[in-house]
């Protein structure tokens, strides 16, 4: 299993601040730039196809149609398109005016940009090596809106093994029911344990961790602790509200912590000086300038 880098800069969505979310155009941008990880997201077709895309339904504000109109209202749910029906829709540029477009200004569009299916992103980023985070999207509140997490996570080890991609497989997800599968069945995989203020405070709900409340650096460890578990698992919170006490406690009990999704270069430094193993951003490019000034390696541009 190859070793996670000194300091992980892993590419949000590909870059989404520079290219279009969730695309291959935008996941080789990324790797131009310089990344050593991908996050993605992952979603499953009618036919049971592991595709890359945030939302359990497209989203109108990135999605056009066959005959180039934007969507309207809520798009269909990925869970009721078979995988041709979803390469129909282009995804390669944000609606103009839109929340996407006032948040990346700076993203280039790419026309014709379709929803790859996990399998394609990693085939196409076989050559750089890097690893892919991939995000399984289930909801405890929404069972309906796709696929239960047990079976995604089967999927997504499916997709990355007939690639023969599996080394290069890294599993994270705010719904930890996915995770505590992939723990007892796969305890080689890396995993990584999101969390937001939401998932905390649904704690006692799902995650079945008496003794830990109050500390999600605690809750964490003890839901990734377990036997044959071959990894440091890693903490992936939100980077709003996160202190430095609480990554001091992390990485005491063992975590890698990987806050989301951090644009803003003085948070960047600021995280970084507080013992971090990584940051999730959109924005790579900027990420380089501070890990310069901060003595850290760079990663190598593919």
């Amino acid at each position: 299993m190859p070793v996670p880098p000194a300091f992980d800069l892993q590419g949000h969505r590909g870059a989404r601040g520079l290219f279009p979310e969730n695309t291959l155009p935008g996941f080789l941008g990324a790797l131009a730039v310089g990344v050593t990880s991908l996050e993605l997201d992952v979603a499953v077709t009618r036919e049971g196809v592991p595709v890359v895309v945030h939302d359990p339904a497209l989203d109108p504000d990135l999605t056009r149609d066959a005959d180039g109109a934007w969507l309207e209202g809520t798009g269909p749910l990925v869970i009721g398109l078979t995988l041709d029906d979803l390469h129909r829709f282009d995804v390669g540029r944000p609606r103009p005016n839109g929340a996407t477009a006032r948040t990346f200004p700076r993203q280039q569009p790419c026309d014709g940009a379709r929803v790859p299916t996990l399998a394609a992103v990693f085939a196409a980023t076989a050559a750089a090596g890097v690893r892919i985070h991939a995000e399984l999207k289930t909801d405890p509140r929404n069972p309906g809106l796709t696929v239960p997490p047990a079976r995604m996570a089967e999927m997504v080890l499916a997709a990355a093994r007939a690639v023969g991609a599996g080394s290069r497989l890294a599993v994270c997800s705010f719904d930890w029911r996915g995770l505590a599968w992939l723990r007892r069945h796969r305890p080689a995989l890396p995993l990584c344990w999101l969390t937001d203020a939401e998932t905390e405070a649904d704690a006692a709900l799902w995650w079945d961790l008496p003794g830990v409340a109050g500390s999600t650096p605690r809750a964490v460890a003890a839901a990734a602790a377990g036997d044959g578990v071959a990894w440091a698992p890693v903490w992936a919170p939100d980077f709003v509200g996160l202190s430095a006490e609480q990554v001091a406690e992390a990485n005491a009990l063992g975590l890698r912590v990987m806050p989301w999704t951090v644009n803003a270069p003085a948070d960047m430094a600021r995280l970084i000086g507080w013992g971090v193993a990584g940051l999730c951003t959109d924005r790579p490019d900027l990420a380089h300038r501070v890990m310069r000034d901060a003595g850290l390696d760079l990663p190598v541009p593919a």
